[in-house]
């Protein structure tokens, strides 16, 4: 077996991996139709296990998972904005060596 074998690119290095990865670009929030969307989402895949074991039917399911999306998009979105807000502070506070 020769060197950097099992490698995609075969070549082996001694050189350290960075610390940090490099920063992520700044972007805006997603939309709280977004939010809704994945909130929505996640409630009905979450339900309709539930859903499943107590027999409910699919479309109650559909609806309650509608509702608990629209309840927590807000939430959600302003945890993303707060949670972009710190990553934009730290990214101030260090800025990347050259």
């Amino acid at each position: 077996m020769h060197p950097g074998a099992g490698y995609p690119d075969a070549h082996v290095t001694t050189e350290p991996t960075p610390a940090e990865p490099s920063s992520l670009p700044a972007r805006p929030p997603r939309s709280l139709f977004v939010h809704y969307g994945v909130d929505s989402a996640v409630a009905f895949l979450a339900l309709i296990l539930l859903g499943l074991i107590f027999g409910v039917p699919w479309g109650i399911v559909a609806v309650v998972a509608l509702v608990i999306g629209a309840v927590a998009a807000p939430y959600t979105r302003r945890a993303e904005i707060r949670a972009l807000a710190v990553r934009g502070a730290a990214k101030i506070e260090a800025p990347e060596a050259p």
